[in-house]
């Protein structure tokens, strides 16, 4: 592109952000990952390497929606027989699903670079409200012309919900997986031409 900077970005609410367009995920800057409880005492981190997202930034950004896709059988934990447990039926079932999914209902602004991201999450079929905390972390063009934004994002949900039960009593109280997943997105969009 031949533009300015300031051609491709806007003020608003004191803001520095994209003019209205459609942007995509940067398959090569971005993390879908997650947080869960294992054994009640620690945390398991893991991520989902395949995932696209289409941005349509509009011109009143309360306005703009985002869609997602996420290719379940590209989870990953750095523990090979976790992963193929967590595709299996028993919690993913990757097979029969092959993709999370989500689509954005609404948006909010709340402080200055923080939103609500409102939408439904796709899991394993099931579908349900998810509300995204989302920190627009800037915009700039990269050094081969390609105008772009960051951002991050973050929810809680709870796995039982999408009919992911899969569980294991302890002796000592609890259960071995927490019910309760963070989800943790960052990312950077490219603006399509």
């Amino acid at each position: 592109m031949t533009s300015s900077i300031e051609a491709v970005t806007r003020d608003w609410e004191g803001l520095t952000i994209p003019t209205a367009g459609t942007y995509l995920l940067d398959a090569a800057h971005k993390r879908v990952g997650f947080v869960a409880r294992h054994m009640m005492v620690s945390k398991v981190r893991g991520e989902f390497a395949e995932a696209s997202a289409t941005i349509t930034v509009a011109e009143d950004p309360t306005q703009s929606s985002v869609t997602a896709t996420i290719q379940a059988a590209s989870i990953n934990t750095a523990q090979a027989d976790r992963d193929a447990h967590l595709r299996s039926p028993e919690f993913l079932d990757a097979e029969q699903f092959p993709t999370l999914e989500f689509r954005s209902t609404g948006v909010k602004s709340r402080d200055g670079s923080e939103f609500v991201l409102s939408g439904e999450l796709t899991v394993k079929g099931v579908t349900r409200p998810v509300d995204l905390d989302v920190e627009f972390e800037g915009v700039g063009r990269s050094p081969f012309g390609q105008d772009i934004f960051g951002f991050s994002a973050s929810t809680e949900i709870d796995r039982e919900e999408f009919g992911l039960t899969w569980n294991v009593a302890l002796e000592t109280g609890g259960v071995l997986v927490g019910k309760k997943i963070k989800i943790e997105i960052e990312g950077e969009a490219v603006r399509q031409a």
